[in-house]
């Protein structure tokens, strides 16, 4: 590994260049501070990658950016000190943990299925590193070990499941199954659940419907940490939607979003770094935007106030009030109509967290055949990147395409996890006495 650097100053790393081979490109970012006008950027060359770190914001101009083999990424994504991992290993020992538990074997391939899949499509944040979490609430039994569900009330179309505090993966798998068979009988099934658990990434379940030609939908309520439009408590929580729709040849569309600015995570990871977050992500306890992830973070843990953006941002100049309407959607649709906790009362309880779901399926044969839906499925997605790009821009992406790559890609090479992940299963390996080869 030869690395050449320049320095303007003496403690200053600034428009440095470092050649690293492939396997060789670990860098440490966290050790090096980076002012707000300072940027990384990663080309491919021939022998590996080439690494620019430059202050010139003519050359640069959006902050924070990092090119990584045509794939741009911001700063808090790039995972330094990976370890790779497959994903089969990393499936036998979830397996293990959950079953050490008392978690039955069919339940413990669900639960290590969605977070697995979350690390597969790229959204490490709900992957395995939440598998402490979910260990720990077993540990005390928050979480039922066993399926406690069962349907409350059920027509040829709906159902209303209590999860029965049991681990919110299987009973969201449960809920989806339910929804498309009713799908698959009567061409819609809607399911609403109560008393469950955090349940992962949503697209997990509305991925699930693809495998039946169906359009897929999953919602959840979540801890509050969003403020509303003009608000300075965090009152919603992060209340994510997904949608899935079938494609011919194109790839299915698979949205997957947060009615949130960005999620907790991510201030996490700025404040690791000490580094200032860009303002319009989250308010202080006054209310006012503030660009401090630590103070942010720290009246969310002690309810002193302030929290996350919605989707739009502060105030309604840019349609805050917008993303504050769809995190409310979610909540009426997850809490209201299932009878769960909404609002403040969602998963603050660690001995009933009450969060609530929301599932449907419906069949798009019953409007039209279903080979036509497809086909303009195809049609409206050629389009949308077949049209002109935006200066410095090569491809238009349509939802799920990157997530799919990602996945192909980590099923090939293996599954990167942070050293940080790592040890927090390693810690819980030691304490269940389990193996742990990764």
């Amino acid at each position: 590994m030869l690395v050449q650097a320049r320095t303007r100053g003496p403690s200053r790393l600034e428009d440095s260049q470092l050649y690293l081979s492939g396997n060789l490109l670990r860098i440490i970012l966290a050790n090096i501070q980076f002012s707000q006008n300072r940027l990384v950027r990663f080309h491919t060359l021939l022998s590996g990658f080439y690494v620019r770190i430059s202050t010139n914001l003519k050359e640069f101009p959006r902050l924070e950016q990092i090119c990584y083999q045509g794939d741009v990424k911001t700063l808090d994504q790039l995972t330094v000190n990976q370890v790779t991992v497959q994903e089969t290993k990393l499936k036998e020992f979830c397996n293990r943990v959950w079953t050490r538990l008392g978690v039955p074997e069919k339940d413990a391939r669900v639960t290590t299925d969605v977070l697995v899949l979350a690390d597969l499509r790229g959204v490490e944040s709900h992957g395995v590193a939440r598998l402490p979490r979910y260990y720990t609430d077993l540990k005390n039994g928050w979480t039922k070990p066993t399926d406690q569900s069962k349907v409350i009330k059920e027509t040829k179309a709906t159902a209303l499941i209590d999860g029965g505090q049991s681990l919110g993966q299987v009973v969201g798998r449960r809920g989806m199954e339910l929804a498309i068979k009713k799908a698959k009988e009567t061409a819609i099934g809607i399911v609403s659940v109560r008393n469950s658990h955090h349940y992962g990434i949503a697209g997990y379940y509305s991925l699930m419907a693809l495998e039946h030609d169906l359009i897929g939908v999953s919602m959840t309520n979540a801890a509050p940490l969003v403020v509303p439009t003009f608000g300075r408590t965090a009152v919603l929580g992060t209340n994510p939607i997904s949608l899935t729709a079938p494609a011919s040849k194109e790839k299915p569309f698979v949205l997957d979003m947060a009615t949130s600015v960005v999620p907790r995570g991510k201030l996490e990871v700025y404040d690791r770094l000490k580094k200032k977050m860009p303002l319009g992500w989250a308010v202080d306890a006054t209310g006012k935007g503030t660009s401090d992830p630590h103070t942010v973070l720290e009246a969310l843990s002690k309810r002193l106030g302030g929290g996350i953006l919605p989707l739009g941002g502060e105030g309604e100049e840019h349609s805050g009030h917008k993303g504050y309407g769809l995190a409310l959607m979610v909540d009426v649709l997850c809490g209201v109509l299932s009878g769960s906790a909404t609002g403040l009362g969602v998963d603050v309880d660690k001995t009933k967290p009450n969060v609530g779901h929301f599932f449907m399926a419906f069949d798009p044969a019953a409007f039209r055949p279903l080979d036509d839906f497809k086909r303009d499925m195809d049609r409206l997605s050629q389009e949308l990147k077949n049209s002109p790009k935006a200066q410095g821009q090569n491809r238009i992406y349509v939802h799920g395409e990157k997530s799919y790559a990602r996945m192909e890609k980590h099923r090939r090479e293996g599954v990167p996890l942070g050293t940080a992940v790592v040890e927090s299963l390693k810690q819980v390996a030691t304490e269940l006495d389990l193996p742990l080869s990764l």
